[in-house]
């Protein structure tokens, strides 16, 4: 897997992966991207729940977690996330990258990786995570989640993990009123989250893309 690093427009870092020709983040701002998808689109939906549990697919450079974490600690929110990936950065690529604001984040970001695969680890009062070495077609969760971070790259790049099949082991993954987050607003896509029984909303985009996709299972 032949990787890059590049700056993306709000000074955070990403990844190039030259195989897929793909970027793992918005080149307009890797960090206010999934602040924007999956926080404020999501982990802020949610914030009636004592306790949010979060389904990732993919762990990836460890972003999104890091900000889950962040959130847990801003809103004292318990959060118990599980992360998955077929392939784990090397830590000679995710040592490289710096979204961190400060130096307390960039601990956090380093323990993140360091967490063992296939166990669940605590860090803080309020946050825990199990990280899985799996593929999406693999995962069978029956209403374990709250919420899902769709991270996966575009559909035209995997087209076989935004398949109607793939989105009902997602919908028999999640609760009921459990929500689905994804930077995607493709039309197929939405159409089949809701032929799977979705409840799906487009709503405004992070910077750089006019929308994205919120489902929510009835």
């Amino acid at each position: 897997m032949k990787l890059e690093f590049l700056t993306t427009g709000d000074k955070s870092p990403t990844l190039f992966n030259r195989a897929l020709n793909e970027t793992y983040h918005s080149r307009h701002g890797a960090r206010q991207e999934s602040e924007h998808v999956y926080v404020i689109s999501g982990l802020d939906e949610l914030l009636h729940l004592d306790t949010i549990r979060v389904f990732e697919m993919g762990f990836g450079t460890g972003l999104n977690i890091l900000l889950a974490h962040q959130f847990s600690e801003l809103h004292q929110k318990k959060l118990d996330v599980t992360s998955i990936e077929l392939y784990p950065l090397d830590k000679e690529i995710w040592s490289q990258l710096d979204f961190s604001k400060s130096a307390v984040e960039k601990e956090v970001f380093t323990k993140l990786h360091q967490f063992p695969w296939e166990k669940r680890s605590v860090l803080g009062t309020y946050f825990s995570l199990e990280k899985r070495n799996m593929g999406l077609e693999d995962i069978r969760y029956q209403s374990e989640f709250d919420i899902i971070f769709f991270d996966a790259f575009g559909p035209d790049k995997q087209p076989h993990l935004w398949t109607p099949d793939v989105f009902q082991l997602l919908f028999d993954s999640l609760d009921t009123n459990g929500i689905l987050v994804t930077y995607s607003a493709k039309g197929q896509v939405r159409r089949d989250l809701q032929s799977i029984g979705f409840e799906v909303e487009r709503i405004q985009g992070p910077p750089g893309k006019r929308e994205m996709l919120r489902a929510r299972k009835k």
